[in-house]
């Protein structure tokens, strides 16, 4: 078994890197090479605008190359909970934007010609509760008269021909889901941007940001640049780094761990009696899961397995064992299938779970996706290129207020507690 991520281990790497020494002076500086900053990058070079990106490891480090591999439309929450939370106008708003978003990524897909398999799926969110049933699909029927009619509900006598097991009790289907090989999109990202005129730096983690008199000096290990803007899209990283260049997000991020499992490719047989549906999924439960197929048929299954901020071998491997035991309840007959990838990451959770994009603090920046970037942050690597350049009518996010989480300065000492809180949740749902 390979502590690695699968999308990392089944990608190029990026070969187009600086190996001269971080040094110059441009227009905007980009600190992050994931989903979001990539897509910032190319989008202000395609712009002609002069761009350098600061990666602290490599291209696609971080979240991006650490997720589940789901491009799920609509929102995070119960869509009647986002409503009231964030009204109406807004609610709908950000609904259309995670539509938008992954639109975006398949018309870039096409025009940058990047070898990623996208292919629009399908998700399932599916009842793991027969109590949790009624709320589902209550909740898919207020977005079908309201946001979205390509969604609907597949009662639990349907099932059969969408997913194995036999323990759910009914699906919401959301139809313009997608699914992508996210190590190949983050590749063929940032071939993209370099392409276009970016300059990327990796292995260049930022250790200070200071005013100028005309903008701002960001300095690595490997030196110095100089800029009239800067961009900061590190999300979970960025929130757990201690010192002053991310002081503002360490208080407003809760990094959180998330870990998978990835199993060996599965044969025809037992396909069918997984995943028929070939879609994404991922259950109701606050400590639940989620599920897809790759392009080589391993089954990809993680999870909040345990509720920690630390994502190293011997922490992605006991979250692995729980994994595992999950895999087995969900899927009886592959509690022995051989298990050929763990590995874990940090997702960038805001306090009400609803991301964030703007300016503060000297910086433009876009984060806290709280577990769903991966179908986010293109759209808002774009919009945060607009705003670089001055344009502000294309950030779905503008104008949400962002408050320090009291008591929070970037070490998550609750975790374990709004672990107990979930689990007893979940138990008693």
């Amino acid at each position: 078994m390979k502590f690695t991520s699968y999308w990392h281990d089944t990608a190029p790497r990026f070969g187009a890197a600086q190996t001269a020494p971080v040094s110059g002076r441009f227009d905007v500086v980009v600190i992050g090479g994931g989903f979001t900053g990539l897509n910032a990058a190319r989008k202000l070079a395609k712009e002609g605008v002069s761009v350098a990106l600061l990666e602290a490891a490599h291209v696609g480090a971080g979240g991006s190359g650490r997720n589940g591999g789901h491009l799920n439309n609509g929102v995070a929450h119960g869509y009647a909970s986002a409503k009231a939370h964030l009204g109406a106008e807004r609610a709908h708003a950000l609904y259309r934007a995670y539509d938008r978003s992954i639109d975006m990524i398949e018309a870039l897909v096409a025009e940058e010609g990047i070898d990623c398999n996208f292919r629009r799926c399908g998700k399932l969110k599916l009842a793991s509760k027969a109590s949790h049933a009624d709320g589902l699909k209550a909740n898919i029927e207020l977005i079908a008269r309201e946001v979205d009619p390509e969604t609907g509900w597949i009662p639990r006598e349907g099932l059969e021909a969408e997913v194995g097991g036999g323990g759910f009790h009914g699906g919401a289907l959301y139809r313009k889901t997608a699914m992508m090989h996210m190590g190949r999109y983050v590749h063929g990202l940032a071939e993209a941007a370099a392409r276009h005129g970016a300059k990327i730096w990796e292995d260049a983690p930022v250790t200070a940001r200071e005013k100028t008199g005309s903008g701002w000096k960001v300095t690595t290990p490997k030196g110095s640049i100089e800029a009239d803007r800067v961009i900061a899209a590190t999300g979970a990283y960025g929130g757990s780094v201690k010192g002053a260049p991310f002081g503002y997000f360490r208080r407003r991020i809760i990094s959180v761990g998330s870990f998978i499992i990835a199993t060996r490719p599965l044969n025809e047989a037992e396909i069918a009696a997984t995943v028929p549906g070939n879609r994404t999924y991922v259950t109701s439960l606050n400590i639940g899961n989620y599920f897809r197929l790759t392009p080589d048929n391993r089954l990809i299954f993680g999870g909040r397995a345990r509720f920690s901020a630390v994502s190293d071998q011997k922490s992605d491997a006991k979250s692995g064992e729980i994994l595992r035991a999950s895999l087995a309840r969900t899927f009886p007959h592959l509690a022995d299938v051989g298990i050929d990838y763990c590995w874990g990451g940090l997702v960038g959770m805001t306090q009400d779970r609803y991301p964030r994009a703007g300016e503060a603090d000297g910086m433009i920046y876009g984060m806290g996706y709280s577990g769903h970037g991966a179908q986010m942050s293109t759209l808002i690597g774009q919009s945060l290129a607009d705003l670089a350049m001055g344009r502000t009518d294309t950030n779905p996010l503008q104008g949400l207020d962002w408050k320090p989480i009291p008591l929070h300065v970037g070490e998550p000492w609750f975790l374990p507690l709004v672990g107990m809180w979930f689990g007893l949740k979940d138990r008693l749902s």
